[in-house]
């Protein structure tokens, strides 16, 4: 992002997802739901056409979630190509979670690269039912609040199966979407005794059917309340049963004392989840009580350790009490989540707890955690391009952790990245606006490299604001910069300027220059691709000395290509070569290797204009080692493009064809969209000096369609000259002559050596048609 054309990625993984959590264990009874489930699955795979989408309807705790996984769990085999699960939030305490946000995790488990995921909420679920649309999956859509949450998420071919789980009946999705109810009651009395028995039998075998079916009443016979109730009654195994019973009935009658909700279901949950509570040691019903300030059902040891002030290992102990209590569900190595019933249980207990200085506290240190883990793994990913932030020391008792690596850094952002939303909007809700505007810049080179640009956005315009209520001029300058890259990739060019400056601005009023120095290189990035060449290159020149000055290698070395590639836009060759090759010697003497192998590339493309095939040859080898040393296929893609335009160049449209025909099938598979489009284009040039012009002008309209989309007027401009020069050849002259004309349009407003030329050879074709 910083050389400002592209961010290469590690290449898609070949497993397929399996998201699925941990099966049930000790899962008992629902065999006549199971059925069902398995009957209108054989139903689905008669119908070639339809979806088939089966939903799980039921109360709080009745076990819907347990059921659909279960069951996905029974038909794994049947869909060799993956599952997919979301927890859709339905009924959390705080917001559902959009289909947008679902899209994305299920993007990025496709394998799908982070900055191709679309931004448009449409193009988003159409390229996820694309991506599924031949493979055989299942996907489970766990605690869905309506249909409109659902139903971007559905696919397109029927060749994959969706559970929904609700509370809700959801009759848009049986009307509309085909959706067949397999309604999910309460447990039988027989099967309330049979699931308790399932729990209990290894350690109170003496236990009485009648009290076993009393201890089913009180907890109204739903599978979470018995599950807990029986981990309760294990835990005391010489005590008598109708003891514990009684113990119940008195928690029963507190509730019923504080409570206006009539409603039995419900207040037999909330009974059991209190007679567990109450059971726990101090220590871990302390924490359960802290981790109602979570922002977000899932999350990891350290969080809860910095809630509670503890070091790491007495947290681990006391959440695996609470995951032995069934309080907490285990959902991998220091990962932990909540019921949606038991985490607003916990969310009443902080809110009535009369400490609000616990709260506070816990709070601070929380997001005191989440900060400092952040710089760590956004230093840890760095380039030496990031802006520094300085943070108070984390609170007596917070251990932030610390990476050994940008992958260990990135796995972990990945892992954390809803949460780190949250938490930015919980700081800022908490008035805490001093830590609100920072995190989100501490973690911009992997934003930048790992998250769409919506994402981004929402987390930096809640930073911004804050940063604003702040009077921290530096937070705002930072946040400025961070958004005027996002505003630039989405093409809205006088915002991304006036961003720019103005970040660039308050950071030369506080006298830093290298922020200045940033945001000034960002300012250059948007000229040049405005095709404002000129402009572009008066802000590179400016602001090349002041990273010398500064002693920044990287930058120096990113001001230089791209002051290459400006002079190489604007059709000035010599110049272009000069810049590029000092960029080289910087990023090769400091080991940035994809650097390197960027720059290499550009390099090449400047070799190829200057009629130097085996320079441009020799540039694209050694750019091509690097990038299969560091396993990276998206490079390789590239590379692969600019080796097709070299062998166009040389006369051999042969090779140029599988080259480019390779080039697009990886550059598609990375959704590189403008890459993509000139490999097609190339693709046709070669099929048009191998004499098959109707061919080339199909591959020359497909490249040309995607560069319109993304409002690219330069490539749309060659890719229209390519498709008329077929289409001249093929004898369709009054199409050719529309094709010119609108090349002619599209130049009017262009500028450089590139363009002008362009206009020329243009002009002339029309003046012989």
């Amino acid at each position: 992002m910083a050389g400002g054309r592209e961010n290469p990625d590690d290449g898609p993984r070949s497993r397929p997802p399996r998201q699925l959590p941990a099966d049930v264990r000790g899962f008992v009874n629902r065999i006549s739901e199971l059925e069902q489930l398995d009957r209108l699955h054989d139903a689905d795979e008669r119908d070639p056409h339809a979806v088939g989408i089966s939903l799980i309807v039921g109360t709080a705790g009745v076990g819907k979630t347990a059921l659909a996984v279960h069951w996905a769990h029974r038909m794994r085999d049947s869909f060799p190509d993956g599952q997919l699960y979301v927890n859709l939030r339905g009924y959390d305490p705080g917001p559902p979670m959009t289909s947008d946000h679902v899209l994305d995790q299920f993007l990025r488990a496709l394998h799908v690269r982070p900055d191709a995921i679309p931004v448009d909420s449409a193009a988003r679920a159409a390229l996820y039912r694309s991506l599924i649309s031949d493979r055989r999956m299942l996907i489970v859509l766990d605690n869905a609040v309506n249909a409109g949450q659902v139903r971007p998420l559905l696919p397109g071919a029927a060749s994959c199966l969706v559970v929904v789980t609700s509370r809700s009946h959801l009759p848009g999705l049986a009307v509309r979407d085909g959706a067949r109810q397999v309604p999910l009651a309460t447990l039988s009395e027989y099967e309330s005794l049979t699931l308790l028995r399932a729990v209990t039998s290894d350690y109170r075998p003496g236990d009485d059917d009648r009290d076993l079916a009393e201890l089913a009443r009180l907890c109204a016979r739903l599978p979470l309340a018995l599950r807990i109730a029986a981990v309760r009654a294990v835990a005391r195994p010489h005590m008598h049963l109708s003891e514990l019973i009684q113990d119940l009935r008195d928690e029963s009658s507190l509730w019923d004392a504080l409570s206006t909700d009539d409603e039995e279901e419900a207040g037999a949950v909330r009974t059991v989840f209190a007679w567990s509570y109450r059971a726990l040691t101090v220590e871990a019903a302390r924490l359960f009580k802290l981790l109602g300030l979570h922002p977000n059902p899932e999350f990891g040891t350290g969080a809860a350790a910095a809630l509670a002030g503890v070091s790491p290992a007495v947290a681990r102990r006391h959440l695996d009490e609470l995951a032995g209590a069934h309080l907490l569900e285990s959902t991998g190595r220091d990962r932990y989540q909540f019921h949606d019933l038991l985490r607003a249980f916990a969310v009443d207990q902080i809110q009535h707890d009369k400490s609000t200085e616990l709260r506070k506290t816990a709070r601070y240190r929380m997001i005191s955690w989440y900060l400092h883990t952040a710089r760590a793994a956004g230093a840890a990913a760095a380039r030496g391009y990031a802006m520094p932030i300085d943070l108070e020391p984390p609170p007596v008792g917070v251990q932030p952790l610390t990476f050994a690596g940008d992958e260990e850094a990135v796995q972990w952002y990945e892992t954390e990245r809803a949460n780190l939303l949250a938490v930015t909007r919980t700081a800022a809700e908490s008035g805490l606006h001093d830590l609100a505007w920072r995190l989100p810049p501490l973690l911009t080179e992997i934003y930048m490299s790992h998250d769409p640009v919506d994402t981004w956005l929402r987390a930096e315009e809640i930073a911004l604001e804050s940063a604003k209520r702040a009077g921290d001029g530096y937070g705002e300058a930072i946040l400025l910069d961070s958004l005027a890259v996002k505003l630039r990739l989405d093409r809205k060019f006088s915002e991304a300027t006036a961003h720019y400056r103005r970040a660039a601005d308050l950071f030369r009023e506080l006298g830093d220059r290298f922020g200045e120095a940033r945001s000034r290189n960002g300012l250059g990035l948007t000229y040049l691709t405005h095709t404002k060449f000129d402009e572009a290159r008066q802000e590179f020149e400016r602001t090349l000395p002041i990273a010398r000055a500064l002693g920044n290698d990287h930058l120096t070395a990113v001001l230089l290509r791209n002051l290459g590639c400006t002079y190489a836009d604007a059709g000035q060759l010599g110049e272009a070569d000069e810049f590029l090759r000092q960029a080289l010697v910087i990023f090769h003497e400091t080991g940035s290797d994809s650097e390197e192998a960027s720059t290499l590339r550009y390099l090449s493309e400047v070799q190829r204009d200057q009629q130097l095939p085996d320079a441009a040859r020799s540039s694209l080898e050694q750019a091509l080692g690097i990038g299969r040393r560091l396993a990276d296929t998206l490079t390789e893609g590239l590379i692969l493009l600019e080796l097709s335009k070299v062998e166009i160049a040389t006369g051999d449209p042969a090779r140029a064809l599988v080259s480019s025909q390779r080039a697009a099938t990886i550059l598609r598979r990375f959704h590189h969209r403008s890459r993509e489009a000139q490999a097609l284009d190339t693709t046709g040039e070669a099929y048009r000096r191998l004499d098959r012009a109707e061919e080339a002008s199909a591959f020359h309209r497909r490249a040309a369609a995607t560069h319109r989309e993304l409002g690219d007027d330069w490539l749309l401009a060659v890719s229209l000259h390519h498709l008329a020069t077929s289409l001249k050849q093929s004898g369709k002259i009054e199409e050719a002559r529309i094709a010119w004309e609108e090349v002619t349009t599209l130049l009017e407003a262009a500028s450089g050596n590139r363009a002008a030329e362009l206009r020329i050879l243009v002009s002339g074709e029309l003046d012989t048609l």
